[in-house]
């Protein structure tokens, strides 16, 4: 292992999404996270090529049945030994298992204990539920992406589950530990979707309070409205982005295209914002995307090509920096952010589900005899 969480050891209840976002980004940098997944039922697994689920890289799975007692009291004793607890189940099932904060809390007081949710531990709708349209859609993050006259545009799942959510949950679990290390004491970590899809909304508010945001959709600087921050299509069919906000940005990207700001109308003045737009259409469509990316590049003219997920980690800027990596045969993002001193890597490819539980489990400090007896009685897989 390496990265500055080397030595923190964290017990992740298996589940979807967000909260192994989070875990795998703890244990690219450097946590050593032990995933207890189900047993896997009926006849072992044929396929032997890489494992699919890259959100589960870089740390090991052990089969538990947590539906047996002797199961929940093997994953009891592993968060003795741990510095936190990572779940993502509704409000309530945790506690059902007998995995809870409370009990797991009185066997380990330093324990910090991370909870993922969309709703959040409480409130009306959290016993209710969702996906990540959901929840930005209730923070108010989902209402302003769009283009006017349109209806708002999913963002994929990014807000919801992954900033809103994973990085959220992953941000509290490393704040709590520092709290731990100098108090002794853990706590629990309610990571909620909808609590984090609005914080990431806060700049938003802050414009709008300032009168530099008007509640129309599409029509405001960074939605859409402003020619000077847009995409644009171009001759061969694909994308450019433009993002020139500042003067000093503006007046290069209008050189680059070919345009003198004497000559036009204030940056911005708003009502001249949709005849730009259109005549800056005009001026993409004469260039393919790589052209126009090889005028900009290395200007202050902020444009970029639009790459596909697929085509971005051939980028030379992204080869340079390794933002991508490849692992067991797959290209993927690669490891975030970057230290200095303590580099995050991806230590080991997704492990199936199971797949190293004797390992894991001796190495956690629980003796052969007891894995061989859990073994027996269909406690782990």
């Amino acid at each position: 292992m390496s990265g500055p969480l080397e030595g923190i050891k964290i017990v992740e209840l298996a589940g979807i999404g967000p909260a192994p976002y989070a875990c795998m980004l703890l244990a690219d940098a450097g946590a050593d996270i032990l995933r207890v997944d189900r047993p896997v039922r009926g006849a072992p697994q044929t396929d032997t090529g890489p494992y699919w689920d890259l959100l589960n890289r870089s740390r090991r799975s052990v089969a538990v049945d947590l539906k047996r007692p002797e199961g929940v009291e093997t994953v009891l004793d592993l968060v003795s030994g741990a510095d936190a607890l990572i779940e993502g189940f509704r409000p309530g099932v945790a506690e059902r298992l007998g995995l809870g904060p409370e009990v797991c809390l009185e066997r380990n007081e330093r324990l910090v204990y991370g909870r993922m949710t969309g709703w959040g531990q409480d409130g009306p709708l959290a016993q209710s539920a969702g996906h990540d349209i959901d929840y930005i859609a209730l923070a108010g993050a989902l209402w302003p992406i769009g283009r006017a006259g349109e209806a708002p545009v999913p963002p994929l799942n990014l807000v919801g589950d992954f900033g809103g959510g994973g990085m959220m949950l992953a941000f509290g679990v490393s704040a709590a530990l520092l709290a731990a290390q100098r108090s002794g004491k853990g706590q629990v970590v309610d990571a909620a979707m909808v609590d984090g899809a609005a914080s990431l909304m806060t700049m938003t508010f802050a414009f709008r309070a300032l009168g530099l945001w008007t509640d129309g959709r599409g029509c405001n600087t960074l939605d859409s409205g402003a020619h000077f921050y847009e995409v644009y299509e171009t001759a061969d069919g694909k994308w450019f982005a433009v993002g020139a906000i500042e003067p000093q940005f503006y007046d290069t990207m209008l050189k680059l295209v070919g345009l003198d700001a004497a000559d036009l109308p204030a940056e911005n003045d708003r009502s001249t914002w949709p005849d730009m737009k259109e005549r800056f259409a005009t001026i993409f469509k004469q260039k393919t995307r790589d052209e126009w990316s090889e005028l900009f590049a290395g200007t202050d003219g902020c444009g970029a090509p639009v790459l596909s997920p697929w085509e971005a980690h051939e980028h030379p800027h992204n080869r340079k920096r390794g933002t991508f990596v490849e692992v067991d045969g797959i290209i993927q993002p690669g490891p975030v952010p970057r230290f200095g001193r303590t580099p995050a890597v991806v230590s080991r490819p997704p492990s199936r589900p199971g797949a190293d539980t004797d390992e894991a489990l001796s190495d956690w400090g629980i003796s052969d005899e007891r894995i061989a007896g859990l073994r027996e009685v269909g406690a782990i897989g």
